[in-house]
């Protein structure tokens, strides 16, 4: 073998080892979306089941805030079928509603003493703001993911090997600007 063709064949190996690492970097990028995305699932199926028993707590004390209430369970439907269906912008917007609805009825929950000193309610009003805390951070860490995953699969020559495999980019889950904003009290009292 002459020199050059020795210099083919190193040329050929070295492309195929680069070939090889750019494709398990990218299928590393989709796994951590996939291992991101399932640590935001699993908070949002145990926030899911205690909606109901805080639902429950409160509409012992609050008769007349059935409306507050049934947003709340409204909300939690449309997080789950968001969830099950997928639909990473859907279950962004359903979050949205949820939390301002969490958030509407913890304000209301002010005005009923008996309530908010009862036990119950606050073991789990304490539990679903956790839940919410983990899932803000999870969220972060699920967003990055998605990030680093979409930004690679764009980079030449990553493109061409993203192509080449099928890899898709993901969905930010974001959530709507509604749901960003403070609870107005005074509304939710008139």
């Amino acid at each position: 073998m002459d020199v050059s063709g020795f210099i083919f064949w190193a040329i050929i190996a070295v492309s195929l080892v680069y070939i090889v690492l750019i494709y398990n970097n990218l299928v590393s990028l989709k796994h951590n979306v996939s291992k991101a995305w399932s640590n935001i699932d699993v908070l949002l199926k145990q926030r899911h089941d205690e909606l109901p028993k805080l639902v429950e707590t409160c509409r012992q004390y609050m008769q007349f805030e059935q409306e507050t209430l049934e947003k709340v369970m409204l909300a939690r439907s449309s997080v789950a079928s968001a969830q099950q269906q997928g639909n990473i912008p859907a279950l962004g917007q359903a979050e949205g509603a949820l939390r301002l609805g969490l958030g509407s009825l913890f304000a209301v929950a002010e005005a009923y003493p008996e309530l908010k000193a009862d036990e119950t309610f606050q073991h789990l009003q304490a539990r679903i703001t956790g839940l919410e805390n983990d899932i803000a951070d999870r969220r972060e860490f699920y967003n990055e993911s998605v990030n680093n995953n979409n930004v690679r699969i764009e980079q030449f020559p990553d493109v061409v090997i993203a192509r080449m495999f099928n890899f898709k980019d993901h969905s930010l889950l974001e959530f709507s600007t509604e749901e960003m904003a403070d609870v107005n009290i005074r509304q939710l009292f008139s």
